[in-house]
């Protein structure tokens, strides 16, 4: 980065810093090539990234997976979920010559997880691409695409064979990281005997989204915002996961993780520390990771007096969990989580910060909406609380709801909004997907949107006990979830639940958003 942009107004130099920068000389090993993750994520990123410039010079892509298929039929599933960008035209219009390109420094590789003549066999592909390099490095990222069951197997085959002895080596590995606490640790300590944890990239790809990056600037960039989220003026906050489709044939996984580990152990919880955490020293990786792990530990495990869980059923010609074939039909595993959870913390102390996530519900969203206490009425009849919204998706929003004056000679405080919604804002804006800034950032050497070793061990330490008390480990009968129907909020409970925490819902007749009608406000 150049002095001139370095200096500009706003800058932000901890954040733009990053460790050892891949630029040259690397092949990228795609491990799970044929699986629906690398189709879906892993490669429509790649690619991203390669017409964009952002791949180093002469990289090569390597897909590795069980399935035997020639170069064709693997270029067919790399590009199966690639369309042109709809964001800027020029990309567009090269569309296809890029694609052509990005096959071009594709290949594919097919052999075994468990087997070192597999390994032996990729090694073999990726020197031979190497041997035309003309720089010293032998730069290896490997990306695991891959189901948790094969993660430490793989690792282990992959440093023992293929690890360079010329270059900087990394691996990025995918969420779920075990099932509870000690599964975790298993996992962890079997990764790190083979894999240095400045090697190794965990993702939790909700790191990598534009609004969860952004809340590091909104808190601690704006004076009255990181001064007024604290217990004196905030009442509760709620994270919410909304997903408008069931299982869909995937039951069979779901049903084993359930909504909990799926969405609320990771995703969630990592948004709640970024919201809660204390200012770093700076925007460095192991500055912001140290802050997040503190507040963390400041967080009990979860009671199970704090928890809604539910099940979807059928609606109309929407199937119930238990309609789809590869779930149990005596399945107990909730579709929809409430929680709450408390930061005992002298910043926090005493505010819940209400988790929901849910699947088949009425409409796909992710927000934070941050709750501040009621105004002193003195004054006024029953007037709205304040709110702050952070829309992480869809397109991505910040709103605070406040009060103020109708217009005209009525004498009325009524909600309004003032509205940073980024497509309004941002005309031209380009905001990369999650899997593109994560991989770009691996490259970059910069760990500061991926997971911690620590911060997983804190994490867990938070939901296991609720998650044994599910899954009947506890040696109690497994709590049965209610019921809600496909298309719903959600259990028609969760009102309730949430009014248990000082939550105050507006109704559809208290208020209009976006734009606040006089007369029908009257």
């Amino acid at each position: 980065m150049s002095q001139q942009q370095s200096g500009k107004r706003g800058a932000i130099p901890s954040m733009e810093t990053s460790g050892d920068a891949l630029t040259e000389d690397t092949v990228v090993v795609v491990l799970g090539a044929s699986g629906d993750l690398a189709q879906k994520k892993t490669f429509p990123a790649l690619f991203a990234l390669f017409q964009q410039g952002f791949l180093p010079k002469g990289v090569h892509i390597v897909g590795y997976a069980r399935t035997k298929m020639d170069d064709d039929e693997f270029h067919k599933r790399q590009t199966k979920y690639i369309s042109p960008s709809k964001d800027d035209e020029d990309l567009a219009k090269k569309f296809d010559e890029n694609i052509k390109a990005f096959k071009s420094i594709s290949s594919y590789v097919a052999g075994p997880y468990d087997e070192d003549s597999g390994f032996q066999n990729l090694l073999k592909h990726v020197e031979d691409l190497e041997k035309d390099r003309k720089g010293e490095k032998r730069n290896r990222i490997f990306y695991m695409a891959l189901p948790p069951s094969v993660f430490t197997v793989v690792a282990k085959g992959l440093k023992k064979n293929v690890y360079s002895k010329d270059g900087s080596n990394r691996i990025i590995i995918e969420k779920p990281f075990g099932k509870d606490l000690e599964s975790c640790r298993e996992m962890m300590t079997a990764l790190s005997a083979e894999w240095a944890e400045n090697e190794t990239y965990r993702i939790d790809h909700y790191l990598g989204k534009e609004m969860i990056k952004n809340m590091l600037v909104l808190r601690f960039g704006n004076v009255f915002l990181d001064a007024s989220l604290n217990r004196n003026f905030v009442s509760n906050v709620q994270i919410t996961f909304k997903e408008p489709f069931g299982t869909e044939g995937r039951g069979g996984y779901f049903d084993e993780f359930g909504i909990i580990r799926d969405v609320c152990q990771n995703h969630l919880l990592q948004t709640l520390s970024v919201l809660a955490m204390e200012r770093p020293v700076s925007f460095s990786a192991e500055d912001v990771r140290d802050e997040k792990v503190k507040v963390l530990r400041c967080i009990p495990p979860i009671a199970r007096k704090d928890v809604l869980l539910g099940q979807y059923t059928a609606s109309g010609d929407k199937p119930g969990y238990h309609d789809d074939d590869t779930v149990p039909k005596d399945s107990v595993s909730p579709t929809y989580a409430a929680m709450t959870l408390w930061v005992n913390n002298p910043r926090w102390e005493g505010v819940p910060f209400i988790m929901k996530a849910g699947k088949a519900l009425n409409e796909g969203k992710v927000e934070v909406r941050i709750q501040f206490k009621d105004a002193t009425q003195g004054i006024f009849n029953d007037i709205s609380r304040n709110e702050l919204v952070l829309r992480i998706q869809p397109s991505e929003a910040v709103y605070m709801k406040m009060n103020a004056k109708l217009p005209g000679f009525a004498t009325r405080a009524v909600p309004v909004e003032l509205d940073l919604t980024y497509k309004k804002r941002f005309t031209d804006a380009k905001i990369p997907q999650a899997y593109e800034a994560l991989i770009l950032d691996a490259l970059k050497g910069d760990h500061s949107n991926f997971v911690r070793d620590d911060e997983l061990d804190v994490a867990w330490k938070i939901f296991t006990p609720l998650l044994h008390w599910i899954d009947g480990k506890e040696g109690e009968e497994r709590p049965k979830p209610v019921g809600y129907e496909y298309g719903s909020r959600g259990p028609k409970e969760i009102d309730d639940f949430t009014a248990r925490y000082g939550y105050v819902r507006a109704t559809g007749d208290e208020y209009q958003w976006p734009q606040t009608n006089v007369a029908a406000s009257l």
